[in-house]
């Protein structure tokens, strides 16, 4: 069985319109090839775009669907400026959160989504937590809203380290492409 072939396509006016630039692989400077972004649309895969080159700056997850204007991705502006695609896991999901950095404080593991961290975890400030499998997603307010910020399995010692300025954590979710 042959791998699927990831495909985003970046359009820089609203509802696929203008010019267009096709990707198929991590790309950390997309400005030569567009200036602005007001639709995508995703064939295939899961993608995280950003606002500023070398993967910084807001996150947005992407996955298969259109989006005819940055509003439809959550986005603040027009800008997007690097983008790479989400591997697939096919295995379990788990995510242990700390109360303070450098794993220290109250602990909780999470398996499964958590629409409000508050309700589960009776506090919403995360400081370090420790992706043990799967990929996913923290977003800065209950019900899955606000900035966003992807995490690969591995270490975070510090809210900084996911890219975020504070540690203010109001739910999270799997990433299940």
């Amino acid at each position: 069985m042959g791998k699927v072939r990831l495909v985003i396509i970046f359009y820089e006016d609203r509802n696929f319109k203008g010019r267009s630039y096709e990707c198929s692989s991590d790309c950390a400077d997309l400005h030569s090839h567009f200036s602005r972004c007001n639709s995508i649309q995703v064939d295939s895969g899961c993608w995280m775009v950003y606002e500023r080159p070398s993967f910084m700056g807001y996150q947005y997850f992407l996955h298969r669907g259109e989006y005819p204007d940055y509003q439809r991705w959550m986005g603040f502006n027009d800008c997007v400026r690097s983008c790479h695609s989400i591997p697939q896991h096919q295995g379990s999901h788990r995510i242990k959160i700390f109360e303070r950095s450098n794993f220290e404080g109250e602990m909780k593991e999470f398996a499964d989504d958590c629409p409000s961290l508050f309700d589960c975890f009776h506090f919403s400030d995360v400081n370090s937590c420790n992706v043990l499998d799967g990929f996913w997603l923290l977003y800065e307010h209950p019900n899955y809203r606000g900035r966003q910020y992807l995490l690969r399995p591995g270490e975070y010692r510090k809210f900084n380290d996911w890219g975020s300025l504070s540690s203010r954590i109001g739910s999270m979710r799997r990433i299940t492409c």
